[in-house]
């Protein structure tokens, strides 16, 4: 049995063990390069900045707002968090892809080969994402925690 490490803290293989993938996504048959290939962490972190960038954006059409007060700025994070959550989860239920993820050219796709994420997936990622720590630690091939707890990997559309 591997340890709970084994996927990120690399350390002497025992013998048996199996080979490190060649490259990103080859152990769950996803090309090497191109459309369908993993997507790399740098999208992935330019999606979610323009999501929250569009969050923001939408927020401002309904709460002012006001650096200079402290209690209207935590309402309009409490707020922007909400939006945030909203532009997150129904359009990658649906469509396996955020406006930032379209901007950057990536989409979420399912292990199992079915066409939309679903929503209870979709919710379990950005509550993941919203922690931070499981979207940013990623395994040899590409994936995050969050990816794996939900069968899901980010996959390049262009």
């Amino acid at each position: 049995m591997a340890r709970w490490t084994g996927e990120w803290l690399s350390g002497p293989r025992p013998a048996g063990a199996e080979e490190p993938p060649g490259w990103r996504g080859e152990r769950l048959g996803l090309p090497e390069q191109g459309v369908g290939s993993v997507a790399g962490g740098g999208a992935r972190l330019v999606g979610l900045l323009v999501d929250l960038v569009v969050a923001s954006l939408l927020t401002s059409l309904f709460i002012r707002p006001d650096l200079q007060n402290t209690a209207a700025m935590q309402s309009y994070n409490l707020w922007s968090v909400a939006v945030w959550a909203i532009v997150t989860v129904i359009p990658v239920s649906f469509f396996g892809f955020t406006a930032g993820m379209a901007v950057t050219g990536i989409r979420v796709a399912r292990l199992d080969g079915a066409q939309m994420v679903g929503v209870p997936r979709a919710i379990v990622r950005a509550a993941l994402t919203f922690v931070i720590i499981p979207a940013a630690i990623r395994n040899a091939d590409g994936r995050s925690w969050l990816d794996r707890v939900t069968g899901t990997v980010v996959i390049r559309m262009r």
